[in-house]
């Protein structure tokens, strides 16, 4: 079975940085479009950040300008730098194929801005 390995979260003040790692083991991570998905506390989970086999990008409103998703083909990792993080970016934060068809989904990291 294919895992996704969230890692880089943590807690961090208004304004600082954090970059987070995906690590697959999916045979085909290069031709898949990636995407970073956040959930609050309350919330429905969002994809912030995608990014395709060809390394253009999309960001949500929210967050375009500061975050900045990238991706390593032959290391099958994917990045997220976040830099002046809002304590609204406070989520456990997930990676996964964009569109419909999904892996199964990691256990997450959770990312904390405090004010």
């Amino acid at each position: 079975q294919v895992q996704l390995l969230e890692s880089g979260g943590g807690l961090v003040q208004a304004g600082g940085s954090l970059r987070l790692s995906c690590a697959t083991s999916a045979s085909l991570f290069s031709s898949y479009v990636m995407g970073w998905f956040r959930q609050a506390p309350g919330k429905q989970r969002e994809l912030v950040a995608s990014i395709r086999n060809t390394g253009s990008t999309d960001y949500a409103i929210s967050v375009k300008g500061r975050f900045t998703i990238s991706r390593d083909n032959a290391k099958k990792t994917l990045y997220l730098q976040m830099r002046n993080l809002k304590p609204e970016d406070t989520a456990v934060y997930y990676c996964n194929r964009g569109g419909d068809v999904k892996l199964s989904w990691g256990q997450g990291t959770q990312v904390t801005v405090s004010s």
